[in-house]
């Protein structure tokens, strides 16, 4: 559980860092993808969109790591958005002809990581909960228990 949630945490920083960027510095954080934001709209669709988006995000794991049966559907979370946004940019970058070293490679190789770590936590929770199920047995009852509805 532990690893699970420091995955989360890890996350939950990077969403929070990024969307908090997204609402402070919109301008620069497009820039650093290729985008210009060239009207008052579209600084306050980056502001909503990719600050909104990922802190929201961000404050939803913060939530599943105090609560302890939101942790799997967290990871879930991680693993579906990051490993989505993973195979589109390869995808993309395969049907355009490649990727430059620049913050979108470094956000592949940062999502694929997480993706990665997300998921074995998942699987490594869910063995966790399959051998805690083996190991619990039903005890006999004590005796004088028995004895009680022995008559009836």
């Amino acid at each position: 559980m532990l690893f699970a949630r420091l995955v989360l945490l890890v996350q939950a920083l990077v969403w929070g860092g990024l969307g908090l960027l997204y609402w402070i510095r919109p301008y620069e954080m497009a820039n650093l993808s290729g985008m210009l934001l060239m009207e008052p709209s579209s600084v306050s669709d980056a502001r909503v969109f990719y600050g909104g988006h990922q802190f929201a995000l961000a404050l939803f794991l913060v939530f599943a790591l105090r609560r302890r049966l939101l942790v799997r559907p967290a990871l879930i979370l991680v693993i579906l958005v990051q490993l989505t946004l993973t195979l589109s940019r390869l995808l993309i970058a395969w049907t355009e002809g490649g990727m430059e070293w620049d913050a979108q490679l470094a956000g592949v190789v940062y999502r694929g990581v997480i993706s990665a770590l997300a998921i074995f936590a998942l699987y490594w929770l869910e063995r966790q909960s399959r051998n805690r199920q083996v190991v619990v047995r039903e005890e006999p009852e004590p005796e004088e228990r028995k004895a009680d509805f022995e008559g009836l």
